[in-house]
């Protein structure tokens, strides 16, 4: 099969098979067998060559294929050797016969297994009318949308249009496309043709348009839901946007509005059917973004204290360059502050005519007035966020000037500034929503029983460790003399909620510091102490405000790593925002998250009061379930040329990276294979998965480059949080090193997660692997050497093997189903019911099976005597539901134990100390007994919230069923709308108990 030629039509398809290709033959016996496969040119029979077999016996008659089934979903695949060393995308079979007998089959690229299973499917449907059908419906609503286009441009009626006026239109249905290569395409077909003059034909303009803007990846998923028509009516569309791209509650009106909305051609909008074009209109549009709308609004929690959040901090805000030479400038502030920065650094010194200046001290940065920069921030302060602002206050000035400073704060910030003294009562900061429209100073404050206009504190001089650090000679780190100077009460007076004090160690912050007190930690501090006490800088910042900004050695502005602090939940990671690259795309990406309001939730782990988690974890974090990512990079748009790169002229070989970000044990990357000389719309078709064991804390980065010798060159990257990602085919808009969206410029990706891996013999096949009762992994309990509590905690052993046995059974059961439908853990059981309805239907087309919508669970009835195929399927889909039902009905109860243990050991929890040191523990075990006691509390509140979860997604499967069953025609009687996943028994939701629910009262389900 020539893979030059670029695959289009379903014509296309069939022509290259019966041209045929090599492809690999896979047999369960490890074996793999190279042969030619091909279609007779009387489409009635696919034949392979060489065989053992008589020249009769090796084929297939094209009328016995029931199926074929896309990536490594057969037994045959899943119980080979080579599994691992086969790609999903290049994988496919071909289902026959009367007992399902399956040929299974890999192609050298994933182009060519899509074209096989394309010409395929039509053959199915068609059989020997296939070509018929093919050229009676080629593309004539794409036709006749163009002709009345080329028609409305064509004002003087003589069939032609000039070539300048052909390529405009071209450009103008597909921007992204170079006005040269549209051009080029235009005088080649002239060529060919062997015409005169430049002047452009109507069928000429539609085959260039035909040849440069049809997607071959989109067309082969278009035509597997289509039915193999050459449209998406209203009906296909709704099976492709529930199953597909993740959708709830579509109906057909749903899918007309989709079609009214992009379809082009005026017949397929009066008909409600979406042709190719229209369909990539809807892929490409904003709908179809990778980023979920949810998130560019504020959608979280605000209500919690200041320090639960992460927020978005810069250093050294006045710099546009470098911290030792460069300018300051007031477009610092007013970028940082539009781009949703919290927290922006003033290093204020005295200047001329007694008014203050903004500059890094002791270095060569050039000066700003304080007074202008107070201007800006007060007009750009909640333009992006009218969530709290935080002024890092780093004050040189003599009195005199800190008088002026007081003033100029006074009068241009007013009743922005937050004034009010923290409530003696209180044990933490308030919440964003409770300080919306205010800005904060954080900086040094005088005592409570100074009553004079000035008192003494030490000095917070940033700037003097860099002059140090440029100035020393050897290679030993001198530390900075703490220095005292004279601060103003008034000054003093305007700092409330962020006093900046000095961090000496973990169990003097625990013991003293005051919830208003905030420290700040030089990087390499800070790095320590997340290796050294990774468990005591978590629990440290659950309370206190921690900001941690670069090493002085970091005279550049580049920048550190935020994940490196978010993990150990520092919430303000100052960058220097006038340097681009990979940790600038990490911080600005995290911030999308929550309506780029600057303030990101942290996750519950390392905010609840009692709970276990390490920053430096290599292993999953207990009483979290892992997530499974699976991400299919399918093709690129319109890659530029790397600027600078002049090498290989305007070639651009592209290649994609995909990283993971996150804690220690979720870092990792995988790269595609490089695609030569094709910039325009490369086609990679390759399948990643990465285990997600924190997913709120976990970013996906998309990164493309140019392969060159000389060294690979940055086209472009997207950075997105895991939590924000949007399953299905999405495109990914990727922008610049210095974040602007590069136009046209896209990734076109699949994105699904699950819970568990799928495929591969037993012993490979990591989660998905089907535990039976003595070889799982139950959730222990760590023991305290604490008798009482000891107690406690061992009435939950046994609700927690419950629990772990209702949530494995279920999926292993689903599992189970979804392989015997064909189909990989990536699908959802809505997909599973249609890939198998097919089956389902007799030769009569009356169904075999039917589901009865009617009783509580949607149970598989036959109409009649069942080959053995359908009675597996009756079998394996009988234990979905049962194993449904079984967690339906038990989970209630176990839940229930589980917080009653969790409660009672709440009990104990503030007199936990005393009662260790009762039993005679001290230094490292009755350390050990606490951490034990925080990390029991957390597998307990973990598991009972992965048994609440479970119990939605068994709602969810059993809906799921329901509208697959409707959609498929396959139901019994009248369904009774909505009696899907009703309960009988409990219809209380689940929700976790407080950390101290009050004596005696019980929580309830």
């Amino acid at each position: 099969m020539p893979t030059e030629k670029k695959i289009s039509s379903a014509s296309d398809c069939i022509s290259a098979m019966v041209d045929g290709s090599e492809l690999k033959k896979v047999r369960s016996n490890s074996r793999i067998y190279h042969r030619y496969f091909l279609l007779d040119a009387d489409m009635q029979s696919l034949r392979w060559e060489p065989s053992k077999k008589e020249v009769d016996k090796a084929k297939i008659d094209v009328k016995s294929i029931k199926e074929v089934r896309t990536g490594k979903n057969t037994d045959t695949f899943r119980t080979n050797g080579t599994y691992d060393q086969i790609s999903e995308d290049c994988a496919f079979s071909v289902i026959f016969g009367e007992n399902y007998e399956s040929l299974d089959l890999v192609a050298n690229t994933a182009d060519v297994a899509n074209t096989w299973v394309t010409g395929l499917r039509y053959l199915i449907s068609y059989g020997k009318h296939t070509l018929n059908m093919i050229e009676s419906s080629q593309n004539n609503m794409r036709s006749s949308w163009l002709g009345e286009l080329f028609d409305e441009e064509d004002t003087t009626n003589s069939k032609q249009l000039s070539i300048c006026t052909a390529v405009q239109l071209v450009k103008k249905l597909n921007p992204g496309l170079k006005n040269v290569k549209i051009e080029l395409k235009f005088k080649e077909l002239h060529k060919v043709k062997d015409k005169s003059g430049s002047d452009v034909a109507k069928e000429e303009f539609i085959e260039v348009f035909h040849d440069l803007c049809t997607r071959p990846e989109i067309y082969f998923l278009f035509v597997q839901f289509s039915s193999n028509k050459e449209f998406l009516d209203t009906k296909d569309l709704m099976i492709f946007l529930e199953a597909e791209q993740g959708m709830a509650q579509v109906s057909e009106e749903t899918s007309f509005d989709v079609i009214q909305k992009y379809e082009p051609s005026k017949e397929g909008q009066l008909k409600g059917w979406l042709s190719l074009d229209g369909f990539s209109n809807y892929l490409m549009s904003s709908e179809c973004h990778i980023f979920d709308p949810e998130h560019k609004s504020v959608c979280q929690d605000m209500n919690q204290p200041l320090s639960h959040y992460y927020i978005n901090g810069s250093h050294n805000t006045y710099l546009i360059e470098d911290q030792f030479r460069g300018p300051s400038d007031v477009t610092g502030y007013i970028r940082a502050l539009k781009m949703g920065c919290r927290s922006v650094e003033l290093d204020v010194w005295d200047g001329p005519d007694n008014e203050p200046v903004i500059y890094t001290g002791h270095t060569m940065t050039s000066q700003i007035v304080f007074r202008s920069v107070i201007d800006v921030i007060n007009k750009y302060a909640f333009v992006a966020s009218e969530f709290p602002l935080i002024l890092c206050l780093e004050n040189h000035c003599s009195l005199k000037q800190q008088r002026v400073m007081f003033q100029h704060l006074k009068k241009i910030l007013g009743d922005k500034l937050h004034l009010d003294p923290p409530k003696p009562e209180d044990c933490y900061l308030p919440s964003p929503n409770e300080l919306k429209g205010k800005i904060l100073l954080k900086g040094k404050k005088l005592g409570t029983n100074c009553t004079a206009s000035e008192g003494e504190v030490t000095d917070e001089d940033e700037g003097a460790e860099m002059s140090q650090r440029m100035s020393i000679e050897t290679a030993e780190q001198q530390t900075v003399a703490l220095k005292k100077f004279q601060l103003s009460k008034e000054l003093s007076d305007l700092v409330t909620l962020c006093k900046s004090v000095e961090f000496k160690d973990f169990p003097t912050s625990f013991q003293k510091q005051k919830h208003w007190e905030l420290c700040s930690f030089n990087e390499v501090f800070a790095s320590r102490c997340a290796s050294e006490f990774p468990g005591d800088f978590v629990n440290y910042n659950k309370k206190f405000l921690a900001r941690v900004y670069p090493s002085p050695m970091r005279i550049d502005s580049s920048n550190m790593n935020p994940q490196d602090f978010w993990k150990c939940g520092c919430q303000i990671v100052a960058m220097n925002y006038q340097t681009p690259g990979l940790m600038m795309d990490l911080n600005i990406g995290w911030f999308r998250q929550n309506g780029n309001c600057g303030y990101v939730l942290r996750p519950a782990i390392m905010r609840e009061q009692v709970s276990y988690f390490s920053a430096n974890t290599k292993d999953s974090v207990p009483g979290v379930s892992p997530q499974l990512l699976h991400i299919k990079i399918i093709s690129g748009q319109n890659f530029p040329k790397p600027k600078g790169s002049g090498a290989k002229g305007d070639v651009v070989d592209p290649y994609v990276y995909v990283e993971i970000h996150g804690i220690p044990a979720d870092c990792a990357e995988q790269r595609t294979k490089t695609v030569n000389q094709n910039g325009d719309n490369p086609l990679f078709d390759e399948s990643f998965e990465f285990q997600i064991n924190l997913p709120e804390l976990a970013m996906v980065r998309f990164v493309v480059l140019d392969d060159d010798y000389i060294g690979d060159e940055f086209i472009g990257q997207y950075t997105i949080p895991f939590e924000c990602l949007q399953p299905g085919f999405r495109h990914v808009p990727l922008q610049s090193l210095t974040g602007e969206v590069l136009p046209h410029t896209l990734l076109f990706v699949h994105v699904a997660i699950t819970n568990r891996r799928g495929g591969g013999k037993p012993h490979k096949r990591g989660l998905s692997v089907r535990k039976g009762k003595r070889s799982r992994e139950y959730a222990s309990m760590r023991v305290l050497l604490i008798k009482a509590l000891d107690d406690v905690f061992k009435t939950a052993i046994q609700p927690l093997r419950e629990a772990t046995d209702l949530r494995e059974n279920m999926q292993n059961a689903i599992a189970s189903f979804k392989e015997l439908c064909g189909l990989s853990a990536v699908a959802n059981l809505k997909q599973c019911i249609l890939a198998l309805s097919p089956r389902l239907t007799g030769p009569d087309n009356n169904p075999l099976l039917v589901f009865n919508l009617n009783e509580q669970y949607p149970n598989l009835e036959p109409q009649g005597l069942l080959p053995e195929v359908l009675k597996k399927v009756v079998t394996t889909y009988d234990m979905v539901i049962q194993t449904s039902k079984t967690l339906l009905e038990s989970s209630e109860g176990v839940y229930e134990r589980i917080l009653q243990t969790q409660k009672a050991a709440m009990e104990f929890h503030e007199n936990l100390h005393d009662l260790a040191v009762k039993e005679g523990l001290k230094g490292r075990k009755l350390h050990k007994a606490v951490e034990s006691f925080t990390w029991n509390i957390t597998i307990l509140k973990g598991q009972a919230d992965l048994l609440k979860h479970a119990r939605s997604e068994v709602q969810e499967n059993l809906k799921q069923i329901h509208y697959a069953a409707l959609t498929c025609k396959l139901t019994k009687g009248s369904a009774v709308s909505g009696s899907f996943g009703s309960e009988s028994k409990s219809r209380c939701s689940l929700e976790a108990i407080p950390e101290k629910a009050p004596t005696g009262e019980v929580n309830k389900w």
